[in-house]
C-alpha cells in the first residue's frame, strides 16, 4: 500500500474507489476531476496496474492523489490481471470478490490518517463498500456509470431476485412505461448468478447494499431520463440522487490527448453528416461470420464509413473470432477507412462529417454520441446495452435498431438497406439526436440541471 492522506484546507477530503473496467472507471475519474475543480481534496484507490489510467488526471489536478493497494490474489483471476479488459466480462464477479478482500486494509489506512476522508464514493459494482463506510463512520455515495433506467432495473432485480430468477421474461410493472425484457437481454451479472459460488454471493450482497447508500450519483441528465431519475429517487427513499451527466462534458475532461490523427484528416474531406462510424466498444470482439456480414453490408450500403476493429489473438482466431480482411480496405478504397486498434472516438463523434454511429449501446458510447448529436444504429449485445437501446430507440426516438444479440449474424442485405436509408434519409431520429445534444449542453451550463445537481452534491457533501 502507498499513498498518504493529502491535507485539505477546507476539511473536505473524499475517498473515491472506481471499479477497474473502462466503462466504469473513466466516468468516475471525470467526476473526481469535477469535484477537485470545486475545491474538494480527492484520494483515488487503485491497484498498481490501473495507476497509469489516472496519469492524465493526476497531472491536471494536484489535489488528487492515488492510494495504491496490491491487487488481492484470487483463483479465478490470472496472475497480473487487474482490470476487466484483461479477462473479459466473465471476470466481473471474481474481480469484485477479490477487491472485497481490501476491506480491512482500507479500514486500517483510514484509521491511520490525520485528515481522513469525510465521505466515500464508490462504483455500484463495489456495493460491499457500504459495510466499509459504516465501519469507518462516513457516508457512502454509490456511483452509477450508466443511466437511471439501468440503476432502477438493477435495484429492482436484486431486491426481488428470488422471485425473478426463474422467469424467462421480466416485466418491470412499477416502472415508467412498464417495460418488459427477455431474461437473456438483462445484465449478465443477473443471469450468471449461482448460489453455490461464494463470489456471486458477494456480488448479490453488494448489489443489494447499494440501496442503503447515503446518496447516489448517476451519469445521466434530466432531459434524457427524467422519469427514471424520479423513479429511482422513489426506490432509494430519499432525494439524494444527483444526475450530473454527461460527466465528461461537465468536467471538460480530455481523455484522448492530442486529437490530431489520420482519421480526422480523412473526415475533413467528407460532406457533413455523411459518414457512418462503426465501433463496438473496448470489450466486444465479433466472430468472423459477423465481421464478414458487416463488411458486406458496409460495402453494399454505398455509405462512407469509419470501421474500428480490434486485433485478435491466435487463441481468439481458433475460437471463431474474426478480423477484417486486408483486401476489404482495397475494395472500399476511399469510401471507407478501417482502423485496426484504438481510435479517438470522442473526436470522431464530434466531427461534423459523422452522421451515424453503429454501436453496441454501451452507456459511455451512448453519451458520446449524444454529445456529438449523432444518431445511433443500435446493435445491443449484453450487459446494460438492451436497456440503453430501449431508452434510445423506443422512448427517445433518437436511434434505429439494426440488430440484436451477442452471437447474431445480421442479414447483410437487410443491414445494408437499413444503413443506406438511415444515413441518406431525412429521418426523425437524426433530428431527435441533434435535439438531445442541445439538451445535454444545456444541462451542463451554469443553471442547467446537471450543473445544479453537481453544485448540490458538493454543498451537501461539504455540510
Amino acid at each position: 500500500m502507498s499513498g498518504a492522506s493529502p491535507s485539505s484546507k477546507n476539511g473536505v477530503h473524499i475517498l473515491i474507489f472506481p471499479f477497474p473496467a473502462q466503462g466504469h472507471m473513466l466516468p468516475l475519474l471525470d467526476l473526481a476531476s469535477q469535484l477537485a475543480k470545486h475545491g474538494l481534496t480527492i484520494t483515488i484507490l487503485v491497484t498498481p496496474k490501473n495507476l497509469p489510467i489516472l496519469s492524465p488526471l493526476l497531472s491536471a489536478q494536484p489535489t488528487i492523489k492515488p492510494l495504491i493497494f496490491p491487487f488481492p490474489p484470487h483463483p479465478s483471476v490470472p496472475s497480473g490481471a487487474e482490470n476487466v479488459k484483461d479477462i473479459g466480462n466473465s471476470g466481473n464477479a471474481p474481480i469484485i470478490a477479490a477487491l472485497a478482500k481490501l476491506h480491512d486494509e482500507i479500514v486500517e489506512w483510514f484509521n491511520s490518517q490525520s485528515c481522513p476522508p469525510i465521505a466515500l464514493i464508490s462504483d455500484f459494482f463495489l456495493g460491499w463498500t457500504q459495510d466499509l463506510a459504516n465501519k469507518i463512520g462516513v457516508p457512502r455515495i454509490v456511483f452509477y456509470s450508466s443511466g437511471a433506467f439501468l440503476a432502477s432495473a438493477f435495484d429492482y432485480i436484486w431486491k426481488n431476485f428470488d422471485l425473478l430468477r426463474c422467469l424467462d421474461e421480466i416485466e418491470f410493472s412499477d416502472f415508467p412505461r412498464k417495460p418488459r425484457f427477455l431474461k437473456e437481454h438483462l445484465p449478465s451479472v443477473f443471469r450468471r448468478y449461482r448460489d453455490s459460488d461464494p463470489d456471486w454471493v458477494i456480488v448479490r450482497k453488494s448489489m443489494v447494499a447499494n440501496s442503503s447508500s447515503w446518496g447516489a450519483v448517476i451519469n445521466t441528465f434530466d432531459a434524457m431520463e427524467s422519469e427514471f431519475c424520479e423513479y429511482f429517487k422513489r426506490l432509494m427513499g430519499h432525494e439524494r440522487v444527483y444526475s450530473i451527466g454527461p460527466v465528461n462534458l461537465l468536467s471538460g475532461a480530455d481523455r484522448e490527448g492530442d486529437p490530431t490523427s489520420e482519421v480526422l484528416s480523412w473526415l475533413d474531406q467528407c460532406v457533413n453528416r455523411s459518414v457512418l462510424y462503426v465501433c463496438f466498444g473496448s470489450q466486444t470482439v465479433l466472430s468472423q461470420a459477423q465481421i464478414d456480414s458487416l463488411c458486406s453490408a458496409l460495402d453494399g450500403s454505398g455509405v462512407k464509413f469509419v470501421f474500428v476493429t480490434k486485433p485478435i489473438t491466435e487463441q481468439q482466431k481458433t475460437e471463431g473470432y474474426g478480423s477484417v480482411p486486408i483486401e476489404f480496405d482495397t475494395r472500399v478504397n476511399s469510401r471507407g477507412l478501417i482502423i485496426r486498434g484504438w481510435a479517438p472516438q470522442v473526436s470522431i463523434l464530434s466531427h461534423r462529417a459523422v452522421g451515424g454511429f453503429l454501436s453496441h449501446c454501451g452507456w459511455n458510447s451512448v453519451l458520446e454520441a449524444v454529445v456529438g448529436g449523432v444518431m445511433i444504429l443500435a446493435w445491443p449485445m449484453e450487459a446494460d446495452q438492451y436497456i440503453n437501446a430501449r431508452l434510445l430507440v423506443d422512448y427517445m426516438g433518437a436511434a434505429v435498431q439494426v440488430c440484436g444479440g451477442r452471437d447474431t449474424v445480421p442479414n447483410s442485405f437487410e443491414l445494408a438497406r437499413t444503413i443506406f436509408e438511415s444515413m441518406q434519409g431525412d429521418i426523425i431520429q437524426k433530428a431527435k439526436a441533434n435535439g438531445l445534444r442541445d439538451q445535454a449542453l444545456e444541462a451542463i451550463r451554469s443553471g442547467g440541471s446537471s450543473a445544479n445537481d453537481m453544485e448540490t452534491l458538493v454543498r451537501e457533501i461539504s455540510e
